[in-house]
């Protein structure tokens, strides 16, 4: 399984589309980046496709009227994710004057406010070194 890396670019650009909230922890992800809120990831960095983790009905929207992309490796994308178009990475803005990478803030935003709604993620349980384990 091929794990690309981001470039600065890419993780510039990932970052600049992040709602500015305190709330809002990147992440370093296997040479990329995750955005969490409440210890759940709702946006990721995988090369240079952002990926979002949208409620049902978002999915099914953005994934119905755009050439979204698999999110993560293709042999085995991340389930619940949808991978924006790769298009966007390059985003000048449009003809109605639209700022460059707003649909990608539109997106990431839907994807914040769909996770920050979920329950927060439980903290693991500190692992207990193998032989401390075995005298026990």
């Amino acid at each position: 399984m091929e794990m690309p890396k981001a470039s600065d670019a890419d993780k510039e650009h990932f970052r600049s589309v992040l709602p500015d909230l305190p709330e809002v922890v990147i992440k370093p992800m296997f040479g990329n980046l995750g955005a969490f809120v409440n210890g759940n990831m709702f946006a990721g960095l995988f090369g240079p496709t952002i990926g979002v983790k949208l409620a049902g009905a978002d999915k099914v929207l953005l994934e119905s009227t755009e050439r979204t992309v698999p999110f993560g490796p293709a042999e085995r994308p991340m389930g619940g994710y949808t991978g924006l178009p790769e298009a966007w990475n390059a985003d000048d803005g449009d003809a109605n004057g639209a700022e460059p990478d707003a649909r990608a803030r539109v997106w990431v935003e839907k994807a914040f406010e769909h996770v920050a709604g979920l329950p927060p993620k439980a903290a693991k349980a500190p692992k207990v070194p193998r032989a401390k384990a075995a005298k026990q």
